[in-house]
């Protein structure tokens, strides 16, 4: 349930200063993705040959077809979907951190078709693309890195 703001007490408000870190922008790199490639796959190679551990990335163009993912809060699991058919990428934001001690992309992106309709979620492998521009950035700073978080079930940066 969401409260109006003048209902909330300023002791209901807390802020974990532990999990906010200043990074500074060491890098940024433009591009464009291959005909034909994973989205996913391609943006996580770029990030491992680039030795990008803590970033963000930013992405317009096109797909040939998706795979997205979303996460149901009542079983806490991904549930994926997959569109096959051709959709513009109106926006794909995500961040890059560290996973299993390797470069982790975790984005999410939103889709159209033909008719404006739009779909969303996070971005999966499968997704294939027709054309894609990117702008990646990387940070220099605290080095994010994700494990289970007991309270959602997901692999949040600790």
């Amino acid at each position: 349930m969401i409260k109006n703001t003048n209902e909330i007490q300023t002791n209901e408000v807390i802020l974990d200063s532990e999990t906010i870190f200043k990074v500074e922008l060491t890098e940024r790199y433009m591009g464009k993705l291959g005909h034909n490639c994973d989205l996913l796959i391609e943006l996580t190679k770029i990030c491992q040959k680039y030795n990008i551990k803590v970033g963000r990335i930013e992405a317009i163009g096109a797909v040939k077809c998706a795979n997205l993912a979303y996460y149901d809060q009542t079983i806490r699991k991904y549930l994926t979907f997959f569109i096959d058919k051709p959709l513009e990428i109106t926006k794909l934001i995500g961040n890059i951190s560290i996973f299993e001690e390797k470069a982790f992309v975790h984005a999410h992106i939103t889709l159209a078709d033909k008719d404006g309709n739009c779909y969303g979620g996070h971005l999966s492998s499968g997704t294939i693309v027709y054309a894609c521009e990117f702008i990646l950035e990387s940070y220099k700073g605290h080095l994010f890195e994700r494990s289970q978080d007991n309270k959602t079930g997901l692999n949040l940066w600790k």
